[in-house]
């Protein structure tokens, strides 16, 4: 998509401890699941580190043209992140104040057509669309949009001006890399939380996937299963020597 070339003034304030977001219901449960399954499997891998902020639906508020614009990408990934004062509750994040630019902005689109243009709409003016918002405003490093219906992947990060994305190529494992993440994101399909069908999930630079908890539990499982099989087969190999042994005339303990 062509950037528009106006420059709009934009300021990073923090939001009035009395302002109320507007509730926008969620167009189905595949968005909240998918989320999930994706923080958690950075959660198990021990990436989620101190200052590290991985939020779904949280608001996203810029003040643009002296306006506040808010956008709740289904999942971002933030780092740098300042805490909050004890027992406050994080209810938004403000980028440049409260932390760095998310590396990743992620938007899952519901099955029904019509709802979901918003996820491309470049419109600059105010109400800016996604799009805009995600490319100009914003200037996060990647836009990922997800359409689990069909598993449908597009990947954009900002090209060298840092101004317009342009749309990522997958590489050999129909995969794409995640530069402010360090991990790559690829469509998977199968079951998961009652679920099946397609998921976005993370493989390290070494081509392995990171688990679920359920998938943990499972592989620590078989790898348990797997060492009391050995130990089984190896104390049987152990009576059949003492048996040979024995046959032999010679006692073991010799």
């Amino acid at each position: 998509m062509k950037s528009n070339p106006m420059i709009f003034k934009t300021s990073w304030e923090k939001l009035p401890k009395d302002f109320i977001l507007e509730e926008h219901p969620l167009q189905d449960i595949d968005q909240p699941l998918l989320a999930a399954a994706l923080r958690e499997s950075l959660e198990i891998a021990g990436l989620i580190l101190e200052g590290t902020l991985v939020a779904a639906h949280l608001a996203i508020g810029v003040t643009f043209e002296d306006k506040l614009v808010i956008k709740t990408p289904d999942l971002f990934y933030a780092t740098n992140v300042k805490p909050l004062p004890d027992r406050e509750i994080r209810r938004s994040y403000i980028p440049n104040l409260e932390g760095d630019i998310p590396a990743v902005v992620m938007e899952f689109l519901p099955a029904n057509p019509p709802s979901y243009q918003d996820e491309y709409s470049a419109k600059p003016d105010y109400i800016p669309g996604k799009w805009h918002f995600y490319e100009q405003i914003l200037h996060a490093p990647t836009y990922v949009i997800f359409e689990p219906a069909i598993g449908f992947l597009e990947v954009y990060h900002l090209d060298d001006s840092g101004r317009d994305y342009k749309r990522q190529q997958a590489d050999a494992n129909n995969r794409y890399w995640i530069p402010g993440v360090g991990l790559f994101i690829g469509v998977w399909e199968g079951t998961k939380a009652d679920r099946t069908g397609y998921w976005l999930r993370w493989w390290d630079e070494s081509g392995e996937i990171l688990l679920w908890g359920t998938e943990t539990i499972e592989k620590e499982r078989q790898a348990k299963e797997i060492a009391q099989q050995q130990a089984e087969q190896e104390r049987a190999r152990s009576a059949i020597l003492v048996a040979q042994l024995k046959a032999a005339g010679i006692e073991p303990e010799a």
